[in-house]
């Protein structure tokens, strides 16, 4: 069975052969054989002197020369025990004094013995005294030959002696004799059976270890995937997204202030078009490489924020400390010379602008340290590209309008300033629509429209969320439900409406209202979302889906709580953030969008795909076997009455007509 087991482990590490094997097991188990030998000869010398009291008892007119040679083996054999040890001798060494202090003791004691008057007592006694001795050996982990040579000797011992001193019949010596053998052949084999037994678990245990460094590095390997941009070899958006709350932990505690950098590649949609994809990623990859040596030499943390955009996270002192480096980040792009002659301002090379926000007192939320470099960044492109901005909450250009917005919030609802568009989610198998995503948009009192980005998290801070929530809840279930023209649509909930009292009892009214059933309206959690997973969030879940109505996971992977999120609730489908499918032009991307695939297929769940922009996303989709996808390549945000026009006609010619009013958009 070792030899099944020594295969394995060779298996393992085809680099190690039997012999090699065999030679690690000498190495590993060198102290610790040299441990049991010393605790073996200790225990057994304590034995050897204990039974001075059974030569009382049966030779007693010798018992002083047994007890004196005893005390001299068992003394001396300590000695030279310790002495091998300190002097650090191999194992080897040690065992081999140890059998000879064993075989010394009985021969020893023979010696002494024989002198008796007893002579028949003392004939039975010695064989006593050989089977000890062989059972001796028993206490140590000596190596099979090492054993079988000191128990063949021990019995050699004794027959010579058996010859010698003992006064007995021929008859008498030699059923003595054999059954001295036949312990020794037991003693034997318990020894052969020991070695094999230690070798095996050796043999496992070092299997076990093998297995658990490959599993180490394989999770180490996984991990450095998941924080790690494909092309550019950057921390991705979520691992310098962990950074950033560390900075901002530090922030909160300590008063340590830092800087963030966001960075934008010029013109870089018009390099991919002139140049191509291939020549664009060439592009990203020098950039990033150049921006991390500074960010190095700099002491700062750089990612992959995402397309053309760099995000700089950095302890900084001061102001004027982070506005050297962004400026010496700009430097080293222009010194770069990388060309690029398509550019419509006259600079030939590719240049980068950066929007640069710092620590202040007033900002309350890290959110807000991403979004003032956001705004910083529109406005170094918006004053010609290649510059540095600082934010400036006293600039007028870069101040936060939240005030207007959530103002605006207050009416919108009255003055029909908000409204819904739906995104279409195909079944990858059939071609047809499974469902609609219902999407918020905004507008100001003069027709400008603010990103969902900007306004949403202004009603969550201001609570106008619950309002607009519920009207799109009422709106979805009226024009899309209630009027079948979809099968099933998705509204996003926001964390504060699964907190609010009595929200699902508002569905469940709004289900009947409409004669509408709760499996064709589904909830859409977003992973990213600061959303803290407490008893009255998860029984919101609960009692929604005890109205039929399906929850799903959005964004997944983008956060920090997904795996939380699918160990405490039961979704009806997860999506997939668009920037996996994205990072499937690399292998290393592939390999990651697989690994999340089969997660999320043993968990049982319906897998949607995000982001899905062209033909090849597709296929890529339907040769991973994906449930659904969503994205531009399927249809961009529509109104209700382009959704209406659109679900009457089959399926490849509203593919056409997407096709034809994305190209009319610029797609």
């Amino acid at each position: 069975m070792h030899v099944l087991a020594e295969t394995a482990v060779a298996a393992t590490r085809p680099t190690l052969s039997p012999e090699q094997l065999r030679r690690l097991y000498k190495q590993e188990s060198e102290s610790g054989r040299k441990s049991v030998t010393r605790k073996g000869l200790w225990t057994a010398v304590a034995a050897y002197l204990a039974y001075s009291f059974t030569d009382y008892l049966f030779i007693g007119d010798v018992v002083q020369y047994t007890i004196a040679g005893r005390l001299a083996v068992g003394l001396s054999a300590l000695c030279v025990l310790e002495l091998l040890l300190c002097r650090k001798a191999k194992a080897d060494t040690v065992d081999m004094a140890a059998a000879v202090a064993v075989l010394a003791a009985y021969l020893v004691w023979l010696l002494t013995g024989q002198m008796t008057t007893v002579r028949d007592a003392f004939s039975y006694y010695m064989v006593f005294g050989a089977i000890f001795m062989m059972s001796v050996n028993l206490f140590f982990s000596f190596r099979f030959p090492v054993a079988l040579v000191a128990s063949a000797t021990n019995v050699l011992i004794f027959i010579g002696a058996l010859c010698l001193f003992a006064p007995m019949l021929l008859l008498h010596k030699l059923i003595l004799g054999a059954f001295c053998i036949s312990c020794f052949i037991f003693t034997s084999y318990v020894n052969l059976q020991l070695n094999r037994e230690r070798y095996k678990v050796f043999l496992n245990a070092l299997e076990a270890r093998l297995q658990q460094a490959a599993a180490d590095e394989r999770g180490k390997a996984l991990l450095h995937l998941s924080n790690t941009d494909a092309l550019t070899g950057l921390e991705n958006r979520r691992a310098i997204d962990q950074h950033l709350r560390e900075h901002w932990q530090l922030w909160q505690d300590h008063r340590a202030p830092f800087a963030v950098l966001l960075i934008d590649v010029d013109y870089f949609k018009r390099y991919n078009d002139c140049y191509g994809h291939q020549e664009g990623d060439r592009c990203l990859v020098a950039v990033s490489q150049i921006l991390q040596s500074v960010a190095s030499s700099w002491g700062s943390i750089i990612g992959r924020y995402g397309g053309e955009e760099f995000l700089v996270v950095t302890p900084m002192p001061d102001l004027e400390r982070a506005t050297d480096l962004a400026e010496a980040m700009c430097a080293a792009v222009r010194a770069l010379a990388w060309p690029h002659e398509h550019r419509r301002d006259g600079t030939t090379v590719i240049t980068v602008s950066v929007g640069l926000s710092y620590t202040r007192d007033e900002t309350k939320q890290v959110d807000k340290v991403i979004y003032e470099a956001d705004r910083a960044l529109y406005a170094a492109k918006a004053t010609g590209r290649d510059n540095l901005v600082v934010f400036d909450p006293e600039d007028p250009q870069s101040s936060d309008d939240s005030e207007d917005i959530a103002a605006i919030l207050k009416i919108a609802l009255e003055h029909g300033l908000v409204s819904l568009v739906y995104q279409p989610i195909r079944n990858v198998q059939t071609g047809e629509t499974d469902a609609v995503e219902a999407l918020m948009r905004l507008r100001m009192l003069d027709g400008t429209p603010v990103s969902p980005a900007i306004f949403i998290p202004i009603a969550e801070r201001t609570g106008s969320i619950i309002e607009l929530g519920r009207w799109a809840i009422r709106t979805v279930c009226r024009d899309l439900l209630a009027t079948n023209l979809v099968q099933v649509a998705s509204v996003n909930v926001s964390p504060i409406e699964l907190q609010m009292p009595g929200f699902a009892k508002y569905v469940a009214a709004t289900l009947a209202e409409f004669n509408v059933t709760g499996a064709r309206l589904a909830f859409e959690i977003t992973e990213g979302m600061e959303l803290e997973i407490d008893q009255d969030v998860v029984r919101c879940i609960s009692d929604l889906r005890k109205l039929g109505a399906q929850v799903w996971l959005d964004d997944f992977g983008t956060g920090f709580a997904g795996l939380s999120w699918l160990r405490l609730i039961e979704f009806d489908t997860i999506k997939i953030d668009r920037s996996f499918l994205h990072d499937c032009s690399t292998e290393r991307g592939k390999r990651m969008l697989l690994d999340i695939i089969s997660l999320l297929r043993n968990r049982g769940v319906r897998i949607l795909i995000e982001g899905v922009e062209t033909i090849e996303h597709q296929r890529l989709m339907q040769q991973y076997g994906i449930n659904q996808i969503q994205g531009y390549y399927i249809g961009r945000p529509a109104p209700a009455a382009q959704l209406e026009a659109d679900n009457v006609l089959p399926f490849s010619i509203a593919r056409n007509l997407d096709s034809k009013r994305q190209f009319r958009n610029g797609l």
